[in-house]
């Protein structure tokens, strides 16, 4: 049964996503105990509803094409699981989770507090830059350079050195600031629809998303949630890196690949061009996940998209929102919680700055992007057109803060047992073991495909099957 919350939660996005009641999401049957995700912002129960999204919006996609009702199932532990996923996921075993590097943190600035982010070699050179540094060694050092600025400071000149970092800020000082306010005038969902595209009609029923390929622009979290959920539902899914800033080490398997294939491409060659635009002519779904305009000298802008590929869905994911002045900046959950007010909220003692229990940004978004992609679908087949959605980190911050932390603060999380949640997959000589996609539908579990895709490991081609 749900929660008040949760149904409030669940309405509100259904709304953001199809423009209509929740009537969808009647078949949904909610299992499990709250409280895995102990959090002073609603955060167990945005997620559930996330996910409840999605899997509705499946169903929804599944009823069109098979014709008959569908039942839909989900276990509040499972989606504890899932959005943890990369804490609990093994290549034989060792954990291949997505970790913190040291300089990814939070910082005391002589106003208050800021977080950087560092995973990236090319980000920790920035902000070492920004600090007149020449290395990471003695991270009192780099702490000491930035106890002597201003937390604003250091967000603006690590950005102008192609770094990242943000203040924290509280969720009123956020929605003063001029990115807050255009964030705020966003749709949870921005839903676009053209005219141009006629229906599209796969044959394969299999799944809701069988016989549809989807080409996967996307990196770290949000985006491959999206993409392998997809997967998972029964799509073909390609996803494209270019050769140069990589997301992982080649050949690497991870949580983020599964249900999918890997190509790079350098899309800036001709012979790279070429392969991209064979992928586009045969593609049903683009998922980008870039900043905005980061990909336009492609031409993987969303107007020459819809020029010459019309019937496509296109779902655009960014992090600071798709107006505004900061909309071009790059951005990763970890920052993103700082000037949204989440680290404010989250904080234990009303000083420090806190942080989710998860990755919410990253793992709701990619959800919400998912439900996107699949009402984009059931949409197009009924009606034909081009079908654009956009999403962003900081839009899903803002519909989480609304609601006022809870008082007193969080207690501690207890994690819940993530192995009744758990697939294993085999690998050459290796075991995988990773989360399930989360749900049931008509009373079959979701699960990953065996095919385990190594990082940059296949042709950049669809299966000619």
């Amino acid at each position: 049964m749900t929660t008040p919350l949760e149904r409030e939660l669940m309405s509100e996005a259904w709304v953001a996503l199809t423009d209509k009641a929740s009537a969808e999401l009647e078949p949904l049957r909610l299992t499990g105990d709250t409280g895995a995700l102990s959090s002073r912002l609603a955060t167990e129960a945005t997620a559930t509803a996330c996910i409840a999204v999605a899997l509705a919006a499946a169903g929804a996609l599944q009823e069109l094409r098979t014709g008959s009702a569908t039942t839909l199932d989900l276990d509040r532990g499972h989606v504890a699981a899932a959005v943890r996923s990369e804490r609990y996921y093994r290549t034989g075993t060792r954990s291949t989770g997505m970790g913190f590097a040291p300089l990814s943190r939070f910082w005391r600035a002589t106003d208050g507090w800021v977080r950087t982010h560092a995973n990236y070699p090319w980000h920790r050179d920035a902000l070492l830059r920004t600090l007149g540094l020449r290395d990471d060694s003695d991270h009192e050092v780099v702490g000491a350079a930035i106890s002597e600025r201003t937390a604003r400071d250091i967000e603006e000149s690590v950005f102008a050195a192609g770094g990242i970092a943000a203040a924290v800020r509280s969720v009123d000082a956020w929605r003063a600031h001029a990115q807050g306010s255009a964030v705020n005038l966003e749709p949870l969902v921005s839903l676009r629809s053209e005219p141009d595209g006629a229906p599209r009609s796969p044959t394969d029923s299999g799944g809701p998303m069988s016989g549809l390929r989807v080409l996967d622009f996307t990196r770290v979290i949000a985006g491959p949630v999206c993409t392998r959920y997809l997967g998972a539902l029964g799509a073909e899914v390609m996803r494209l890196d270019p050769p140069h800033r990589p997301d992982m080490t080649a050949g690497a398997a991870a949580d983020t690949l599964l249900g999918k294939r890997s190509a790079i491409v350098d899309m800036s060659t001709p012979a790279g061009n070429r392969a991209l635009h064979d992928l586009l002519e045969h593609a049903d779904v683009v998922v980008c996940g870039y900043r905005p305009g980061a990909l336009d000298r492609f031409d993987l802008s969303d107007d020459v998209l819809i020029e010459r590929y019309p019937g496509l869905v296109i779902v655009d994911l960014s992090a600071w929102g798709h107006t505004g002045p900061w909309a071009a900046r790059r951005g990763f959950d970890s920052v993103v919680q700082a000037p949204t007010g989440i680290a404010a909220s989250e904080s234990a003692d009303g000083q420090t700055p806190g942080t989710l229990p998860c990755q919410l940004l990253d793992h709701g978004t990619g959800y919400l992007a998912a439900a996107a992609v699949l009402d984009g679908v059931r949409r197009q087949m009924l009606t034909g057109g081009t079908h654009v959605r956009r999403l962003s980190l900081a839009r899903t911050a803002a519909w989480l803060t609304a609601r006022p932390p809870a008082e007193p603060p969080r207690p501690d999380s207890v994690d819940a047992d993530p192995r009744p949640w758990l697939q294993v997959l085999d690998m050459a000589d290796e075991r995988i073991v990773a989360v399930r996609p989360p749900g049931r539908v008509a009373d079959r579990e979701l699960r990953w495909p065996e095919l385990v895709t190594l990082y940059g490991a296949d042709a950049p081609e669809w299966d000619k099957a």
